[in-house]
C-alpha cells in the first residue's frame, strides 16, 4: 500500500467504495441464507410427508406380536436361579 497520506477526498471515496462493496456481500449472503432455508424447509416437509406415510400404515397394518414360548422363558427363569 502507499505510505503517502490520502486527501480527504480520496479517504471518503475509500469509505464509499467500502460500504458498497459491504452492501452487496451483504445482499449476496442474506440471499444465500434465504435459499438454504427454503432448501430445509422443503426436505422437512418431505421428510414429514415420507413419516406421516409410514406412520398411517403401520396404524393400517399393526406388525404381528412376539409370542414367547414358555421353553424359553423357564430357560431364562433357570438361568436366574443357577446364578444365584
Amino acid at each position: 500500500m502507499d505510505d503517502e497520506p490520502k486527501s480527504p477526498a480520496e479517504m471518503k471515496e475509500i469509505r464509499l467504495h467500502r460500504k458498497r462493496t459491504q452492501e452487496v456481500e451483504g445482499i449476496k449472503a442474506m440471499a444465500e441464507i434465504a435459499a438454504a432455508d427454503i432448501a430445509i424447509r422443503k426436505r422437512t416437509e418431505k421428510l414429514r410427508a415420507l413419516r406421516l406415510a409410514r406412520e398411517a400404515e403401520e396404524l393400517a397394518n399393526p406388525p404381528e406380536p412376539k409370542a414367547k414360548t414358555k421353553a424359553k422363558a423357564k430357560a431364562k427363569v433357570a438361568k436366574k436361579a443357577d446364578v444365584k
